[in-house]
């Protein structure tokens, strides 16, 4: 895949993560669950279409990528809001932890895919 069209997959997929938190955020309210297994569902299902849809991978390595990517980076993006490195522009950090989360899942599916193709 040629790196334009990668950057621009990634970018569609770091507007998506931006845009779509609120509204993860709203249907776990609705069910009433913990807003980080919805956001992590959520992820991992924006995960699932990027890898389909992009990768095009067999099916079990897609669905374990797409997982692990989302729970990783959704684990970690909370890590990086505990560092409080950001208090003077985000007082509560929200923003800082879906930037880190967007950021860094696509830095693990630039690694994931660099992995791949180098396996190859």
């Amino acid at each position: 895949m040629k790196p334009q069209i990668r950057i621009l997959l990634y970018s569609i997929l770091f507007f998506l993560y931006l845009i779509s938190t609120s509204f993860l955020l709203t249907i776990g309210e609705k069910l009433k669950t913990d807003p980080y297994i919805t956001l992590g569902c959520g992820f991992a299902f924006f995960n699932l279409i990027y890898a389909f849809m992009a990768l095009k991978w067999n099916v079990l390595l897609n669905i374990i990528c797409s997982v692990a990517i989302a729970a990783l980076a959704l684990f970690l993006a909370l890590k990086f809001t505990n560092l409080h490195l950001l208090l003077k522009y985000d007082p509560y950090q929200v923003k800082t932890a879906i930037f880190a989360n967007a950021i860094f899942s696509i830095i693990f599916w630039e690694i994931v895919y660099q992995v791949k193709v180098r396996k190859k």
